[in-house]
């Protein structure tokens, strides 16, 4: 091999590095720190979900010091076959871990989000993955002894809520408790924006 072609295969391999390079850095840049995908290891369904849920509140001192009831909620984009459907997953427990395992589902059987103030109401698909055609949770617990709850939705409520300044939640049943929204959540309202940018639709 002369010069001239031990230089030009060297180019040629320097070329081919960094095309390389380039579609890593491109693969990379395009996939996202918000948003992780699962196949569900029994259903074979593809779960698209937030990795921060939003975290909302309420003060229950009156009961105890420190007293809390929180609600973690994290949007679904379940995916069987080309077939999508939308759901926000709900993680309900409270500080005070409750004697009673149902207690956490007082009032779930029903939500309504208030969105800058517009309220949409939702039933409860189901309290287990079952109910999105999963066999497990892609959110993990907060803690042991919080429920699951299921809701669909449409792509449309996901994006009232993410483009909401003001996000409320509230349980119904006699006491409709209301849950307000943990500080600003820079991080999950960024993984609920990704999250719709990620969407089919």
């Amino acid at each position: 091999m002369t010069a001239e072609q031990s230089k030009s295969s060297l180019r040629r391999a320097l070329h081919v590095s960094a095309a390389a390079a380039l579609m890593l850095l491109c693969g990379c840049s395009s996939s996202s720190s918000f948003i992780s995908n699962k196949m569900d290891p029994l259903t074979t369904v593809t779960i698209t979900y937030s990795e921060a849920p939003l975290v909302f509140y309420r003060d229950e001192s009156g009961r105890a010091a420190y007293a809390r009831d929180y609600v973690h909620l994290g949007p679904l984009e379940v995916n069987r076959s080309g077939t999508y459907r939308y759901y926000l997953w709900l993680g309900i427990w409270n500080t005070m871990q409750d004697a009673d395992a149902g207690a956490p589902r007082d009032g779930f059987d029903a939500i309504v989000v208030f969105a800058d103030g517009e309220p949409m109401p939702l039933e409860i698909s189901g309290w287990t993955a079952a109910a999105i055609g999963a066999s497990e949770s892609v959110y993990i617990k907060p803690v042991a002894s919080a429920a699951d709850a299921y809701y669909e939705v449409s792509v449309d409520q996901l994006r009232m809520i993410a483009e909401a300044k003001d996000l409320r939640l509230q349980s119904t049943g006699p006491r409709r408790e209301s849950y307000e929204l943990w500080d600003s959540q820079a991080g999950a309202k960024a993984g609920l924006v990704e999250f719709l940018r990620a969407s089919v639709y």
